[in-house]
This record gives C-alpha cells, structure tokens and sequence, in this order.
C-alpha cells in the first residue's frame, strides 16, 4: 500500500499548549513509518504555523528561528500545506491540540474549508463539547443525568460579584466547583468549600474564559469511558481515577505522578453497562465522529452516575487516559491510530457524497 502523508499539528494558542506537545510526541513516535510518511507542524501561543527538522524538540525550548512557515492550502481539489516554498501534499490531519483553537472546532472548520479530511469529531461536535455551559444544556435536552449548574459571565464578575457570590450560595451552595467553560486539562479550575473563598475561584477562572460554569460539589469517583467510531460505536471499559489531590487538577494530571488508574474500575457489571450506555448516548447526543472521552461522577454513597463532560481530542500521552481505556479493551496503542486515521477518511468521504449544487429545475423540486 502506498503510504500516506500524516500531519500532526500540535502545540497552539491554549492554555493546554505543553501537554499538547507532550502527547504529539507520543503520537509521531507510536505511528508505523511504514505505512506513515509524518510531516509535523507546529503552532506557537501566538499562532505561528512552523515545521521542519526536530519541530518538536525546538517547539519545547520555545525556539522557532531555523524552522520553516507553514500556510494551509486553500485548493480542496489539491489539499496540502505550504512549507516555506514547499508544496506538501497531505492527505489527513491529525490534530493533536488540546483547548480553545484546537479543540473547538476552530481548526476543524479551516480544514473543512482546506478540503482537507482530519482524525477526531467535526466542527458541531468539537465546539459543543468543548462550552462546557452548552454541553450540559444539549445533554439536559436528552435526559442524560448530570450535577446541578449555573453559569455566570466575566461581565456578571466584573460588575457585581457580591451578586454572583449570592446566587452561587443560593442555587448551588458548598461545596462546589469553578470552572471556565471553555477550557481543558483542569486548567483554571477550583474546588470550592466555602463562600469566603468563591470569589477568587471567580476570578481565576473568568483569567482563561468569559463564560464560567459552577456545578454543585458531589463526593464521587472519578469515572471515564472511551469512545471510539463514527455510526458503529465501540465503548471501552470504565476506568477509574485516584487523584493524589482532592481532585483530578492540572497538578494531578500532568505534574504528580501518584495519581491511580484502576482498569477496569472496580464497579458492577450493572453498572459498567450503564457507563458505556451513558457514554455512547452523549456522544451521539453531540454528533460526535472519530473518538472522545466521556468522563463521569459516580456517587460514592449512591452509586448514581452523572454526566460531567466530553473531550473530543483527549489527552495522548503515555499516561492518558484514552489511549489506556482502549488498551484495556483490546486496542492497543498503535492500531488505536491506525483506526482514527482510517475513520477520518471514511467520514470524509461519506461527506463527498454529499451534493453542494442545487439545480432548481430539478424534478423533485417541481
């Protein structure tokens, strides 16, 4: 078979930029050189696009002078990138970039716009799981299960956060968590225990978004499902997170290595079945494509489960999560790639058939 061209893109504008590139580097290094030619691209916080020799290791010493300009083609009848004078053609992206422009469907829609068929959900999907506010409402629409929340702005913080504190207190209580709703990897988040300290959490997560969400503070286990496919949907056993924090932040996740993966998560068979029912539900609930974890609250007196969110470009890295949950399911890491490579272009070209004419004396429409 003759190999295809594969550009990573990673790194970004996002506060989640260095996990980026640490999952990137897992990727490049998983994917097969045999079937796979990888043309690595990076973004800097700024939103420069670079490539050339060792992009990656120049990317983490933040040095950008001896790489190359990359420019997006614009032709979806001959898709590629520009490197410096180079025409590269491309034939999938596999964007590898975590948070805002990323994560969002903001990429998604200029490779959409490129012709250009790319790993993971499209724009509808990307950009409703990553509003966390957004998501929860399109989940609450089909019923699925979730803590109780109320949203504030920057603007509501910035003009009368004693009024905030108020509503907070009132609808919500204590204790609670504080997060941006646009925003991943834990970034900006906080558990809060009591009023005295709410309005900080405010402020720190209205730093990395307009848009804040506060959701009620349920003692839980930390529940998460993979999920993996376009119409035909695989789940993956759950698995379960330990933190070595009071909960699961960016210190937990990527710093601290004492955090504990039990796979699967010691629950009952009932209630594994649940979790990859709830899971595949949300997905679908966003028109999800390609992979996504769900995570989810398990009550540790109850049992009750409760939809927390979606990521629709989970962590890579050798610790994540995702590549872990398909692993256990008899995936392994590898073939996991291969198969999000192939699922982007069965999507798109399921998307070709699709017409982008209208002939307005056609039959059907008389």
């Amino acid at each position: 078979m003759k190999k295809l061209n594969i550009a990573i893109i990673f790194g970004g504008r996002s506060g989640e930029h260095e996990v980026s590139l640490v999952s990137a580097s897992s990727v490049i290094n998983a994917l097969d050189n045999k079937k796979y030619t990888i043309i690595p691209i990076g973004i800097t916080k700024d939103g420069l696009w670079f490539s050339g020799k060792n992009v990656l290791g120049n990317f983490k010493k933040g040095q950008f002078k001896k790489l190359s300009k990359v420019i997006l083609g614009v032709d979806p009848k001959k898709p590629g990138i520009l490197i410096g004078n180079k025409y590269v053609k491309v034939d999938v992206v596999f964007p590898v970039l975590h948070g805002p422009y990323g994560e969002d469907g903001t990429i998604q829609g200029m490779l959409e716009m490129a012709g250009l068929p790319y790993v993971g959900c499209g724009v509808l999907a990307s950009s409703l799981a990553m509003d966390k506010f957004v998501s929860k409402m399109v989940f609450a629409s089909y019923g699925l299960p979730q803590a109780n929340f109320v949203q504030v702005t920057r603007k509501h913080i910035d003009r009368d956060i004693k009024k905030v504190v108020k509503l907070v207190t009132e609808k919500i209580g204590y204790p609670c968590f504080v997060k941006p709703s646009n925003m991943g990897s834990s970034v900006g988040i906080s558990k809060v225990k009591k009023q005295s300290q709410l309005a900080y959490a405010l402020r720190l997560a209205a730093d990395f978004d307009s848009s804040i969400i506060i959701e009620e503070g349920i003692n839980a286990r930390e529940i998460e499902c993979a999920v993996l496919g376009n119409d035909d949907l695989i789940a993956s056993v759950a698995g379960e997170i330990i933190p070595s924090r009071e909960f699961y932040d960016y210190y937990a996740k990527y710093v601290d290595n004492s955090s504990k993966l039990l796979l699967p998560s010691p629950i009952s068979e009932e209630k594994m079945l649940e979790v990859k029912d709830l899971a595949t539900k949300a997905f679908r609930a966003i028109s999800g494509s390609g992979m996504g974890r769900v995570d989810f609250l398990m009550d540790k007196k109850t049992g009750k489960l409760y939809l927390n969110e979606i990521n629709t470009i989970p962590g890579f890295t050798s610790i994540s999560m995702y590549p872990k949950l398909m692993a256990a399911s008899g995936i392994p890491y590898t073939e996991l790639l291969d198969r999000l490579i192939k699922l982007a272009i069965e999507r798109y070209k399921e998307k070709l058939k699709n017409k982008v004419s209208f002939d307005s004396g056609s039959s059907w429409y008389k």
